[in-house]
């Protein structure tokens, strides 16, 4: 069975061993994201989690079922959720994850955001996830 990374966080006991540990796993958490947001997308997700996406460019001129966006946009939120699960060992931060990833990701397709502000939106949550450790709320 695979150790979350919050497992091998407890060892440091100073004062400021919290807020070390609370870095460390938000640090953790950016990189999941970044690794599960981008090279683990692919072209094909990137495009096809929009409803408003035209997939049958990247795909040889395939046609897709208008419902497609549903699954694509599913997909990329459980890798997500599953990035979060391994850094938190947190079956309910996962959830949360995939939940939020999913709308934040959907009012971007949507144009009720932008990029940098969907991005600033998924960090907020990061930081959330981190701060729950901090504060000693557990949800392991």
């Amino acid at each position: 069975m695979i150790q979350p990374l919050i497992a091998h966080l407890t060892v440091m006991q100073p004062d400021w061993a919290p807020w070390l540990n609370a870095l460390v796993l938000l640090w953790a958490l950016m990189l999941g994201h970044a690794i599960a947001d981008f090279p683990m997308q692919g072209e094909f997700l990137a495009i096809g989690k929009n409803r408003h996406g035209n997939l049958s460019a990247v795909t040889g001129g395939h046609q897709w079922p208008a419902s497609i966006w549903i699954y694509c946009l599913t997909i990329h939120s459980m890798v997500q959720a599953a990035a979060v699960w391994l850094v938190t060992g947190s079956v309910i931060l996962s959830v949360v994850e995939f939940v939020l990833h999913w709308l934040i990701d959907l009012a971007k397709n949507e144009k009720l955001t932008g990029f940098y502000s969907d991005q600033a939106l998924h960090f907020v949550c990061k930081v959330a996830y981190a701060s729950l450790v901090l504060f000693g709320i557990s949800l392991f």
